[in-house]
């Protein structure tokens, strides 16, 4: 092959590069979609088994949370709890204790409205009381999100993460409104990774 043909050859494939990477992120990109549509509790899904910790950190939402909260406290996974979320604190600081967990073993951090808020005001409260290694209770789906978010905040803290199954069948995602949640999360993964560099991987 002559040096001029070979020299053309290579303009050409430089030239169509670009539109190789370009379509190859677009490829990349769906299946990545679809995956997590339509595997959403693999894709979302972070549970670091049964673990010892120092914490447990329920955060505000469904009243599932604060229910697993008392099972891994009733199971000795950590001997305190912190309850953290705006408005919802009151209601799962009672359903704590309805299930046997007492006032003294609770700690309630009642200003965040956000996840990121959940962290960032539950540090200092673990680090008062010298927490190294910490629970974190969520729903199945917000699993991922809150514990990248805690780590992301506070990387001298040991973080697992121990969610709720609560709407976790597919055949429970339209009847619980669970669906709409599952959406939402992608866009707040998404949404944490550009606005406050919290790396959902």
């Amino acid at each position: 092959m002559s040096v001029p043909f070979q020299l053309a050859i290579n303009r050409i494939f430089w030239k169509r590069w670009p539109a190789k990477i370009l379509a190859g992120l677009f490829v990349s990109l769906l299946l990545a979609a679809l995956a997590g549509w339509w595997f959403p509790q693999q894709v979302l899904t972070v549970d670091s088994g049964e673990v010892k910790a120092d914490a447990i950190v329920v955060l505000g939402g469904t009243p599932d949370r604060p229910k697993r909260a008392a099972e891994l406290f009733r199971g000795g996974g950590a001997p305190t709890i912190i309850v953290s979320g705006f408005g919802d604190d009151v209601i799962n600081e009672r359903v704590l204790e309805t299930n046997d967990v007492t006032a003294t073993n609770i700690v309630v951090e009642g200003k965040s409205r956000t996840t990121r808020e959940n962290a960032k005001f539950s540090i200092p409260l673990l680090r008062a009381m010298g927490a190294k290694r910490v629970i974190i209770v969520t729903s199945w789906y917000h699993s991922r999100r809150a514990l990248h978010c805690f780590e992301h905040y506070a990387p001298d803290i040991q973080f697992y993460s121990r969610p709720s199954y609560f709407g976790y069948p597919r055949a429970d995602w339209h009847p619980k409104g669970i669906s709409g949640y599952i959406k939402a999360e992608y866009v707040k993964l998404a949404g944490y990774w550009v606005c406050y560099g919290v790396c959902p991987f």
